[in-house]
């Protein structure tokens, strides 16, 4: 039995670890536990880089890989709860503008080499410890882009854990003020795609595949749920209503 557990182990190490190379500059060299977020985004990098990608679309609730909570009534006290969130953000963030402060403060950023519209600085430890609270000074990820070459601070992300409830994720954020999202029907293809069109993917959560049997008959692993639930704000924001994503 021993030795089963062992080859086990082994192989899981082995199918793991083309997927961790590929993170290309996120590295938990650190000794903080992984998080599901994490160890989600070592094993699908691709999805991590699709998923910035589709904050900048509007169309979330038509994308069949992203499911959102539903905006509810206003609620006695959501709104003070929610400034008070920004605030302790807002104020928290002010010294990531530079982001060699946010670097040397643990924020690593993740594939920096690789063209992208929002650069994702992850923190690992407040990821994981996001799994157990919620520190609205403390977000899993800052959100940059680039200007000039330089990197400029536009917002923060906050996860939780993906058996989180919505009630859960009011008592983070109320579900009155923005919604929560998670990526979901993710189709990992397990070869390389050369003959796949650039414009017409398949894989991934830009691709067609949007169910397990056509994931399965495509050749893909399924992967119901990636990265756990998620929101994004954006704090210096010049539109009250771009702070929070509805």
């Amino acid at each position: 039995m021993a030795g089963r557990s062992l080859y086990i182990s082994i192989l899981a190490l082995l199918l793991a670890a083309p997927f961790a190379a590929a993170r290309q500059g996120h590295r938990n060299t650190s000794s903080v536990p992984a998080s599901d977020f994490d160890r989600d985004v070592a094993l699908y990098p691709d999805a991590l880089l699709a998923a910035g990608e589709s904050m900048s679309a509007r169309a979330m609730d038509s994308n069949p890989h992203i499911y959102t909570t539903v905006l509810r009534s206003n609620a006695t006290g959501d709104s003070q709860r929610a400034q008070e969130v920004l605030d302790i953000l807002r104020k928290s963030m002010e010294r990531y503008k530079d982001s060699r402060v946010a670097v040397s403060e643990g924020f690593e950023p993740f594939s920096p080499k690789t063209d992208q519209r929002v650069y994702w600085f992850i923190n690992a430890r407040n990821a994981y410890l996001a799994a157990y609270e919620f520190n609205p000074g403390h977000p899993t990820a800052l959100l940059y882009k680039k200007s000039k070459g330089n990197y400029e601070l536009k917002g923060a992300v906050f996860t939780a854990p993906k058996a989180a409830t919505e009630s859960q994720l009011n008592d983070r954020v109320p579900l009155s003020v923005a919604r929560w999202h998670e990526h979901v029907n993710l189709c990992v293809s397990l070869r390389r795609e050369a003959d796949q069109p650039a414009d017409a993917p398949k894989f991934g959560l830009f691709g067609s595949i949007a169910t397990k049997d056509a994931c399965v008959a495509a050749g893909g692993r399924w992967v119901p749920q990636v990265f756990g639930w998620m929101i994004a704000v954006f704090p210096f924001a010049s539109q009250p209503s771009a702070v929070w994503p509805q």
